[in-house]
Parts: C-alpha cells; sequence; structure tokens
C-alpha cells in the first residue's frame, strides 16, 4: 500500500493519472495509485467541485480531466 497522502497530495496524482488517459473509473485509479477506492471517490468529487473534473456515464460511471 501506498504511504499515506494528503487530500492534495492524492487530487494532484489523480490529475496527473487522468492527463494520462481518455477517462477511468475511480476504482482502476484507486488501484493504479494504490490507495483506497472510498479516498478517491472523495478526492474525485472535490475536484469536480472545483470543476477540475467531470463526470461520463458510460453504461458505468467514468471520470475525466475537463475541457481534454
Amino acid at each position: 500500500m501506498a504511504e499515506e497522502l494528503s487530500r492534495e497530495e492524492l487530487k494532484e496524482k489523480v490529475v496527473e493519472y487522468l492527463k494520462t488517459v481518455d477517462k477511468a473509473k475511480n476504482k482502476d485509479i484507486a488501484t493504479k495509485l494504490g490507495v483506497k477506492k472510498r479516498e478517491v471517490d472523495k478526492a474525485v468529487n472535490e475536484l469536480a467541485k472545483e470543476d477540475i473534473v467531470e463526470f461520463l456515464y458510460i453504461g458505468t460511471s467514468y471520470v475525466k480531466l475537463k475541457d481534454k
């Protein structure tokens, strides 16, 4: 398991990861970053409120960087 990340560090890593893909599921982001999915859920929700990411619903829920 990765070291504990602050919420800000986790949000930064989520954004960095999303720059490398078109879209991702929170579960996949969590696996890639080695953190719990619920931590990614919280970070992604904050990023959405900050208008940095947006949700896509294509049969299931994905998240992507806004304007990418």
